[in-house]
C-alpha cells in the first residue's frame, strides 16, 4: 500500500547493548585485519574471505545484461588467482581496493557517488576495506529498493487477489461473515442521509411524491457512502466489538492513523492558538515554525495518556520559545497577561470538547474526505483555514490513508458493491459504483 515503500539500513543507538556489542565486535574485528596486514610476512587469510565476500556482493548487484562487468569481477576477484598470490606473499590489497572502487562507481546509484569518492582518499588497506564494506551494504539496501520498486505494480496485484482469495474460501464457511462490514457501511448511508425534521409529514407507502424526490437532497452514490464509512474508522470507539470484517487486517494500520490523526489534531490547535497570540511576524519564519513544531510534536508523546500534563509542558515551552523568538527579532515581548492567557489557551486543548480543537479535527476530516474524492495534490491546493502550517504532515497522512483505502477497496470492491446495492434502492443513485471512489 505504500508506494514509497523503500528499506533503510538499521541503526541501533550507541547507547543500547545491542549497539555497543555490535561496535565492540566490528572494531576487534578490523583491528584483527589490520594487525594480520601489518604482520611480517602478512597473513592474508581474513583477507581472503573478506574479497570472496565482495565478489559475490558485487555481482548480486549486477543487472542480466552487464556481462562485461560480470566478467571483470570474475577476472579481478578469481578466488584460485588471490589464493595463489597469498601464498606467494605478493598479494596487493591495496591495488584490489582500488579496482573494487572503479566497479562500485559504475555500479552505485547516484546519492553514493559522495561515499565512494570519499574512500579513493584511504590510504591504509584495512581502513579501506572497511570502508568499502560500509558502502556496499548501502548500494544493497539500495538495490533492493529499487527490486521493491521495479516490481511493486506486480506484488500488488497478486497482494490484491491472494487477499480476496483468502477471504472468499473464509466466507464459504462463514456465511455471516459480512454481518458487521453491512452494519458499518449502514451507518455510513445513514450519516449521509439527513435526518427528518419535527415537522415532516409522515411517509405514505406509496413512498414520495415526484415534487418531493425532485426537491429532496442529493441521491446517495456508492462512492459517498464508502468515503464516509472510512472516514468513520478513524473515529471508531475502541469497545465498538462490531469492526467490520473486511478491515480487520488493516485495524492496526487504522489506529496508527488514528493516532497520527490525533497527534496532528492537537498540533494545528497549537500552532493555531500560539500565531494568533503572537503575530504574522514571528510565523512567517519557516525556521521558527519548524522549531516550534519539533518541540510540541516531542512533548505531546504522552498526550493521549496524561493529556492536562502534556499540555502544561507544551503551554510552558511554546512560551518561553515565543518569548525568545520575538527577542530575536526586535520585536516587543508579551506582557504577563498575555502570556498567561496564552498558556491558558494552549492547556485547554487537552480537553476534548475545546473549541479550537474540534474545528481544526473537523477541517483535518473534511480534508481527509477531498483526499478520498479529489486526491491529496488536488486537496492541498485548497487546504481548510488553519491547516496551512501543517501543510507537509497532512501530506503524509492524506496518502497513507488514500493508500489503505484504495487498497481495500480493490481487494474488496465487489462484496462492497453487492452491499450498497440493498442499502441504495435503484434509480436513487448515480451509475458510477465503487469502483469511482
Amino acid at each position: 500500500m505504500d508506494h514509497d515503500f523503500h528499506r533503510e539500513e538499521k541503526v541501533l543507538p550507541p547507547s543500547s547493548l545491542e549497539g555497543q556489542a555490535k561496535e565492540t565486535m566490528h572494531d576487534a574485528f578490523w583491528d584483527h585485519l589490520k594487525e594480520q596486514l601489518s604482520a611480517t610476512p602478512p597473513d592474508f587469510s581474513c583477507a581472503l574471505e573478506l574479497l570472496k565476500e565482495i565478489k559475490e556482493i558485487l555481482l548480486s548487484l549486477l543487472l542480466p545484461r552487464q556481462s562485461r562487468l560480470r566478467s571483470e569481477v570474475e577476472e579481478a576477484l578469481a578466488a584460485d588467482l588471490l589464493q595463489q598470490e597469498a601464498a606467494r606473499g605478493d598479494l596487493n590489497i591495496f591495488r584490489l581496493s582500488k579496482c573494487i572502487l572503479s566497479m562500485m562507481t559504475l555500479l552505485c546509484a547516484p546519492v553514493r557517488d559522495a561515499a565512494v569518492q570519499k574512500l579513493d582518499g584511504i590510504t591504509d588497506s584495512a581502513l579501506l576495506l572497511r570502508g568499502i564494506f560500509q558502502v556496499l551494504g548501502l548500494m544493497k539496501m539500495d538495490m533492493r529498493n529499487y527490486t521493491l520498486q521495479s516490481r511493486q505494480p506486480h506484488l500488488r496485484e497478486h497482494s490484491i487477489q491472494r487477499e480476496r482469495a483468502q477471504f472468499q474460501e473464509r466466507l464459504s464457511r462463514q456465511p455471516g461473515l459480512l454481518d458487521h462490514t453491512t452494519k458499518w457501511l449502514s451507518r455510513a448511508a445513514a450519516d449521509l442521509r439527513p435526518a427528518p425534521g419535527p415537522d415532516a409529514p409522515a411517509s405514505s407507502a406509496a413512498g414520495p411524491s415526484p415534487g418531493e424526490a425532485a426537491s429532496g437532497p442529493e441521491p446517495l452514490s456508492p462512492a459517498m457512502v464508502l468515503s464516509q464509512a472510512f472516514l468513520n474508522l478513524l473515529l471508531w470507539d475502541p469497545d465498538d466489538q462490531e469492526f467490520p470484517e473486511t478491515l480487520l487486517a488493516d485495524r492496526a494500520r487504522l489506529r496508527e492513523l488514528e493516532a497520527q490523526l490525533r497527534r496532528l489534531t492537537v498540533l494545528a490547535s497549537v500552532l493555531l492558538v500560539a500565531s494568533s497570540s503572537s503575530g504574522s511576524v514571528l510565523f512567517g519564519s519557516p525556521q521558527f515554525v519548524d522549531k516550534l513544531k519539533r518541540a510540541t510534536h516531542a512533548l505531546t508523546e504522552q498526550f493521549d495518556s496524561r493529556p492536562e500534563e502534556a499540555m502544561l509542558t507544551v503551554s510552558e515551552q511554546v512560551s518561553q520559545e515565543i518569548q525568545q523568538g520575538l527577542k530575536n527579532m526586535g520585536l516587543a515581548a508579551l506582557s504577563s497577561d498575555s502570556t498567561a492567557s496564552l498558556r491558558g489557551q494552549l492547556q485547554d486543548i487537552a480537553h476534548a470538547q475545546n473549541c479550537v480543537r474540534s474545528v481544526v479535527d473537523q477541517r483535518i476530516h473534511l480534508f481527509l474526505k477531498c483526499c478520498l474524492v479529489l486526491g491529496v495534490q488536488r486537496s492541498l491546493l485548497d487546504l481548510p483555514g488553519g491547516l496551512t502550517l501543517i501543510e507537509a504532515e497532512l501530506a503524509e497522512l492524506g496518502q497513507r490513508f488514500v493508500n489503505l483505502t484504495h487498497h481495500n477497496q480493490q481487494v474488496f470492491g465487489p462484496y462492497y458493491t453487492e452491499i450498497l446495492k440493498t442499502l441504495i434502492p435503484p434509480g436513487q443513485a448515480p451509475q458510477a459504483g465503487v469502483e469511482s471512489l
